[in-house]
């Protein structure tokens, strides 16, 4: 899962760069919105993490006050989502171990992580924050054990991760074990670059590229196929990772290397839930589906799940498409 601290970096992983009312210059492509039709954007931040939308729209007033309502969905969502907010709701659980009257955001992405964490056999669990906690405090200690927290350190925090455990019934959502704590990082971005796209489209905003945590695009600008967008690659440095063009579908990518604990690199932040360490399989997963929130969930899940089943998760989740990279190249896998 991704964490959202800030005294470590994590490095975006989606790479975008867009020019406000300028050709977008993205993945070596030039994207021109069409005669007379300027690229509108709006950058700043989202659950810790740089974050920008780009519209082509003719009328650009108009596409700046819808841009100004997307931006006050993505402060309302991160006062229920960010771990970095103290009163925030998903704080607030967990600290109190239940939130009375949750709202219906939590409820339902709680839902839903339940849901995909049924789908994948429990490699989707929102509640290894204990483990990020174990680790986070194991190496800011002065001189770590190089090889990690203890066997039995290791052993109690395991016994609180288990997304079965989280009570979402009615109007309140709570642990049912003292000491459990989640993170949505895994599934939030997603779920917040969702709820921007729904609201531009459902007010007529049709051609727009989101990167709230994570991509989402809708139709591209006049005469291009796709958005152009750079699946960047922690381990190869500014510039690198494949381009791809992106349209009407969702891309989110889970790297180890984005953050780590420990300088070499073998503890980092995509947790094993069966055995509190890190997954070693792939350099990184993307997932491309319609959902951003599906894809954030399904490549941290693909990054722990042997490649087997892939294609069959795929399917049962709803996604499109599973890239692989490795130090051996890349592999694509269908639905």
């Amino acid at each position: 899962m991704r964490p959202e601290r800030h005294n470590l970096s994590r490095r975006r992983v989606i790479g975008l760069v867009a020019a406000c009312g300028m050709p977008l210059v993205l993945g070596g492509q030039r994207v021109r919105a069409g005669e007379g039709v300027p690229l509108i954007r709006w950058h700043g931040r989202a659950l810790g993490a740089p974050a920008q939308i780009t519209l082509a729209h003719a009328d650009a007033p108009a596409a700046r006050a819808a841009l100004g309502r997307c931006l006050a969905e993505i402060v309302r969502l991160e006062a229920v989502f960010s771990l970095y907010q103290g009163e925030s709701e998903i704080s607030r659980l967990n600290r109190e171990g239940r939130v009375q009257g949750a709202s219906l955001d939590l409820r339902l992405l709680l839902a839903e992580s339940q849901r995909i964490g049924r789908l994948t056999g429990g490699a989707f669990d929102v509640t290894v924050q204990p483990l990020w906690r174990l680790y986070a405090d194991h190496f800011a200690a002065v001189g770590p054990d190089g090889d990690g927290p203890a066997e039995g350190a290791l052993a109690a925090a395991l016994r609180n991760v288990d997304y079965r455990q989280i009570d979402v019934g009615g109007g309140d959502v709570g642990f049912r074990r003292p000491g459990m704590a989640v993170t949505l990082n895994g599934i939030a971005q997603g779920y917040i670059t969702d709820r921007v796209t729904t609201i531009l489209r459902n007010e007529g905003f049709d051609r727009v590229l989101a990167d709230v945590g994570e991509v989402a695009a809708l139709d591209p600008p006049d005469g291009q196929t796709g958005w152009p967008v750079r699946i960047a690659d922690p381990d190869a440095g500014p510039g690198g990772g494949e381009r791809l063009l992106l349209a009407d579908r969702a891309i989110a990518t889970s790297a180890g290397g984005a953050t780590r604990f420990d300088r070499a690199g073998r503890y980092h932040h995509l947790f094993d839930p069966r055995t509190g360490r890190s997954a070693l399989r792939h350099r990184s997963v993307s997932v491309i589906s319609f959902s951003a929130a599906l894809s954030d969930a399904l490549s941290t899940a693909l990054a722990i799940l042997p490649p087997e089943g892939t294609a069959r998760l795929l399917r049962a989740a709803g996604a499109e498409q599973a890239i692989f990279r490795n130090d051996t190249g890349q592999e694509r896998v269908q639905a």
